[in-house]
């Protein structure tokens, strides 16, 4: 029994939805746009148009108004059927801070045309060639002038850049010597892409083993009005913190659909290939590994919902989303090595699609957050053990 057959009929329903049309995105859709690393237009198209990337939006402002719960449910569905929603999931999480922090003014202004797919916000630039995930030794500067911050710098791995309109972005107001405390001084900003390329803002696209669309970001006297500051100077780094749960917790869900399609394709693959006059399946050397993998996933599944549940609740569940996001990958990683092993060499066959998901799905023990940064976490703030950074 799967955490799903304890879900309301309202959030079956929408994982029947997001089943329904990821049917329209079958292998053949994901091999040729994996072959030119190109990006999937018509399927993010098609969650826009469903309403299912404004899950998170309230209806006040022309969302769906769903739950985290819900959430979890369609960014599942999408791996649990053969696609990748890290083409598009930022849509679902970044635009939290400017919800939670953002002016009434900004709020109105964007959100809407966000919910209905008018405009894009699925870019967050905060890494840096120097400081990696060190956020606090970020270097980019955004210096006031008049009614603008002009903005010079660097990001790194800044995914979907090209195929979003808005970017939120993290920059340095203060300098550090001259900051009151280690986490103030930084700043967040809406920058409008469809205004800055060309005039400050410079895209450099980075191939990667895998088809992610990330890029480097060059910034050079980049000119961003300070009515898109959201929130207060100098708290930034404070604004992007709380929306990093609801980050590590929908792709922890993304995990589990991973899992559960590795695990489905190996069983249904050991039921049917025959070796030695019986099925492969049949071998406790083949069945134990698949078995072990559903466990794994299981487990991860049930912490998964158990940050969502607390996030639900607005109760602080930082351990519970790091946890979550570390289980769920160690899930879908393990799921994904197993389920190579179980086809043997037709799991390298590009037409199996599981060479593909193998490589997606290997990012998210780097992404968003290392697992070791995980590690780490728990053992100071949960465990009580001395810092180790």
């Amino acid at each position: 029994m799967s955490a799903a057959q304890h879900e309301s009929d309202e959030i079956a329903a929408i994982r029947q939805a997001v089943r329904a049309l990821c049917e329209k995105f079958p292998g053949e859709y994901w091999r040729a746009l994996d072959r030119e690393r190109a990006y999937p237009t018509e399927f993010v198209e098609a969650l826009t148009g469903a309403g299912f990337l404004a899950a998170l939006i309230p209806e006040q402002y022309g969302g769906s108004g769903l739950s985290m719960g819900a959430a979890i449910a369609i960014m599942e569905e999408i791996q649990a059927n053969g696609c990748n929603g890290a083409a598009c999931h930022a849509q679902m999480y970044v635009m939290g801070t400017l919800l939670r922090h953002g002016s009434p003014e900004q709020k109105q202004k964007f959100l809407p045309s966000i919910a209905r797919g008018e405009l894009r916000l699925q870019a967050f630039g905060v890494t840096e060639p120097t400081s990696g995930t060190d956020t606090l030794n970020l270097r980019t500067t955004a210096v006031r002038d008049n009614d603008h911050y002009v903005v010079n710098g660097q990001k790194i791995w800044t995914s979907r850049v090209e195929h979003s309109d808005l970017m939120l972005l993290l920059a340095r107001t203060t300098p550090r010597e001259q900051a009151q405390k280690r986490t103030e001084g930084l700043s967040v900003f809406l920058v409008d892409m469809r205004e800055a390329r060309g005039r400050g803002l410079t895209i450099r696209p980075i191939r990667t083993m895998m088809n992610h669309a990330t890029t480097e970001v060059f910034f050079d006297d980049l000119r961003v009005p300070a009515e898109n500051l959201i929130g207060r100077e100098g708290q930034g780094f404070h604004y992007i913190l709380s929306g990093m749960n609801a980050e590590r917790i929908l792709i922890a869900a993304e995990c589990i659909g991973d899992a559960k399609w590795f695990i489905g394709r190996a069983s249904g693959y050991a039921r049917e290939r025959n070796v030695f006059g019986r099925p492969i399946g049949q071998n406790q050397g083949v069945q134990f590994p698949i078995a072990r993998a559903y466990a794994q996933m299981r487990g991860a599944e049930l912490m998964v919902h158990e940050a969502a549940g607390l996030y639900e609740a607005g109760r602080d569940c930082g351990a519970e989303a790091n946890m979550a996001k570390l289980l769920a990958a160690d899930a879908s990683w393990a799921a994904a090595d197993m389920c190579v092993q179980t086809h043997g060499g037709f799991g390298f066959a590009e037409e199996f699609d599981i060479e593909r998901k193998f490589r997606e799905t290997r990012l998210y023990q780097v992404a968003p957050i290392s697992t070791n940064l995980i590690l780490s976490y728990l053992a100071e703030h949960v465990l009580g053990l001395p810092r180790s950074y």
